[in-house]
Parts: structure tokens; sequence; C-alpha cells
């Protein structure tokens, strides 16, 4: 895998996902206890042997850079590397932002351009998967494509929510149409199920390939279709002329395979990692997540009933605690006879004991939740002070996107923003419908 580079575009506004990215972009927003999105793709490429990765970033990257700087240091022997390449101004690739996927790959060509580089993987920052890329390029090499793109066998119901591959009657791609929704459309996209059979994956009445924005590349033709156009959408643009002029193949995956896009997306994603047998498997010897090392001390449980929960490094949970269906993060400390159910708790950056989580106002609450709290079917940002006695769930004939406070509710899904701070006895009631 020497001779593949990775590009992982690290998203828009990710306007879909406010609060969570208010002061992050989509890629920093923290999973599973103790990860960041970007993790995923590149723990994928770093387990599948890729070692050269850029990272293109353009909004609220703060945060991310920060991760990324403290997290992957690859020694010298091994050339390998994640660099940042952020939106910036210069003589040659002109003044813009990034103006799509195709665009910001664009912008960067010359680190393609490089010896000893044969092909290119085009990554998203905000997807949750386990994929070995070895794997797509064992089948993009024996099907001498041209690109591969990977897909996501899904049914009908499903179709509306992805850009659906429409395959020749030789297996090669022949079109892709983005959220198909008319019969005429599903028809003319539709795949055989014995097809994809054939490829050693049972179709059970799946019969569209979705794109997963996930693509390898020749190098020559990425370069090529770059270079000749002003293109700035791989699915919108680049893939329909390069499916006219060349070999564009499918590398199907039927695997755990989620887009990070929404609120409802992230939540129900997170409370799925609690489940018994859960679908993304973060326990797996074979292809670990790795993330900035924290060193940070086990988790001290006084006394809890813990259900289906997941509780990272460096917690202090009390007396009487209650946690059910919730992921608690790092450094979370919940006191005396709270609850939490159906809860991702982010965690913080810092225990109050340090002097810098000393708040400015006096009767704020300290960092973390306050005893005889109970919060259900919430996110919970980063750094929150959250009081005693404070109720947060949603009440009878709740919109679905609401405010009350600082709390926000979208897409169904109650948000406390990072850094909120709710009294003592604060409760979530009467919020007012608003849209985002």
């Amino acid at each position: 895998m020497n001779n593949v580079v990775c590009f992982i575009l690290g998203g828009g506004k990710g306007s879909r996902l406010q609060p969570l990215t208010s002061e992050r972009s989509k890629p920093a927003v923290p999973i599973g206890g103790k990860y960041r999105l970007i993790d995923i793709p590149i723990s994928n490429c770093i387990n599948s042997g890729i070692r050269r990765m850029y990272l293109l970033t353009q909004f609220n990257s703060v945060s991310l850079h920060r991760h990324i700087r403290e997290t992957y240091n690859f020694d010298s022997f091994n050339g390998g590397f994640v660099e940042i390449l952020a939106a910036q101004q210069t003589n040659t690739e002109g003044a813009d932002w990034y103006q799509g996927t195709a665009d910001a790959v664009r912008k960067q060509l010359r680190y393609l351009q490089q010896p000893g580089i044969d092909y290119v993987l085009i990554l998203s920052g905000d997807q949750l998967y386990h994929m070995d890329f070895k794997q797509m390029l064992k089948v993009h090499q024996s099907k001498n494509a041209a690109v591969t793109m990977a897909a996501l066998p899904v049914e009908k119901e499903s179709t509306s929510q992805f850009g659906i591959i429409r395959l020749d009657d030789n297996g090669r791609v022949a079109g892709f149409l983005e959220k198909p929704k008319s019969e005429s459309d599903l028809a003319m996209v539709k795949t055989s199920p014995e097809w994809i059979d054939e490829q050693g994956i049972e179709s059970h009445g799946r019969e569209y390939l979705a794109s997963m924005g996930i693509y390898l590349f020749n190098r020559d033709t990425l370069v090529e279709s770059l270079e000749k156009t002003d293109y700035e959408d791989f699915g919108k643009e680049v893939f329909p002329a390069v499916v006219r002029a060349k070999n564009v193949q499918t590398y199907l995956f039927d695997g755990y395979w989620e887009d990070i896009g929404t609120i409802k997306a992230f939540y129900e994603s997170q409370i799925l990692l609690t489940t018994p047998n859960a679908p993304f498997e973060m326990h797996n010897a074979d292809s670990p997540i790795f993330t900035h090392p924290r060193f940070l001390p086990p988790t001290q449980i006084e006394s809890a009933q813990t259900s289906h929960s997941i509780v990272a490094e460096g917690c202090i949970i009390e007396k009487g605690v209650k946690i059910d269906r919730s992921l608690i993060g790092l450094r979370s400390c919940l006191g005396e006879n709270c609850v939490l159910d159906g809860v991702v708790l982010m965690g913080a950056d810092l225990y109050s004991s340090d002097h810098r989580a000393v708040s400015t106002n006096s009767s704020d609450p300290p960092l973390g939740i306050g005893a005889g709290t109970q919060i259900a079917g919430a996110i919970v940002d980063k750094n929150c002070r959250i009081g005693k006695n404070v109720i947060i769930r949603k009440p009878e004939n709740c919109p679905e996107d609401a405010r009350c406070g600082p709390v926000i509710i979208r897409d169904g899904v109650i948000v406390v923003p990072r850094g909120t701070v709710l009294p003592d006895g604060w409760e979530l009631k009467n919020p007012e419908p608003c849209k985002f």
C-alpha cells in the first residue's frame, strides 16, 4: 500500500449537526466516549497499511488541527504522516475557499503529483465504519478499473437518502442518480439481486447500490479529471463525466456504515454502540481505533446501577447513580442519585479540581452532572455545568425542533450545547418551536 495516498475531506459547515458543530468541524465531533469522528477514517487507513494521509479542512478546524497534531505522529522510518491542508490563499491556487469535494482536491493537486503515487483514496471525515482498503485495492486492480466506488446494498425504502449507482449488464458503473424518488428513477438504478449474490454478498431484498462516498482513483485518472474541468463535486459532476470515458467499477461492502450528517443520525449511532453485539465494533483487536493518548486514571465508581452503557476513563461516579443505554465520556462527574437514560454525555476537558475549571461566576455549579439530576434522550456536549435536581427530558407533545433557554431540541433529540450552565432545579418545560 506504499503507492496509495489518501485524501480525507474535512466536510463543510455541518449545519445539520448544529449545535455540535458551532465551535468545531464535523470530523472533530466526539464519539464513542473518547474518540473523534476523524479517528475512524484515519484508523481504517492505518489498519489497511496506508500511511500517507492528507486532511482537507476549512470550517471551525482549530480543535481538529490540535487533535491531529497531538495524536498522529509517525516515526521517521516508515515515512507516514497525517498532514493538514487547510483552505488558504496562495499565488497559484487562488483566494477562494473550497467550493466542493472535487474543488478541494484540485486545489491540492501538487501533493498527488509526487513520485511513487499510483492510487488516490478519497474518504469523508464524518462516517462511522470499519473497512479494509487492501481488499478494495485488490478489486480495483483485478477489474483493471480507472475508478472504484465503494457501494452499500440497500433496500428500496432507503434509496431516497443516498446517491444510487446504476450498473450495465457487465457490472460496470453506467450512471449515478442522486436520491431517486420516482418509480421510473428507481427502475433505472435497480440492480439484479443475483448479481449482488454472485459478488459474495447476500442481497436479502437489497436491490440498490448506495454510494458510500469512498472512491479509489488511479492517480493519473484523477489528475486528468480535475485539470481538464472546473467541476466542483465528485458525485454530481466528476463521476458522470468519468463514467462515460473510463472503466468505473464498484467495491461492495456489507458491514455497518453510517453517515453522521444529522443530530438524529449522530444520537442513534452513539446509543447503538451501547447495545449488546453492537454492529460497529469498538473491541476488535484486528481493527483498533486510534486516538489521542490522555493518560487518564481509571473510572472511579462509588456505587451505581449500570446497564447497556459505555463509560470512558477518568470518570467519577458517586453513590446511587443509575445509568441505562448511555455513553459516558472522558472525565464525566456524576453526582449522587442522578439518573441517565439514553444519554450521550461527552464529558469534559478538565476536572473540576483543576484551577482552569473554576468558573468566573461563583454561583455556577461545578463541571459535570449534579446530585439528583435526571436526563433522558439527550446529547450533553462537553464542559457543561448542570446543577442539582435538574430535569432534562422531553415533555409531552414536544415539537421536533424547539428551544428552551440554552437547551435545544433538534430532530426530536435534546441537545445541551457545549459549556451550557443550568442552575439547581432547572427543568426543561414549555419549549418554543423554532427552525434551524
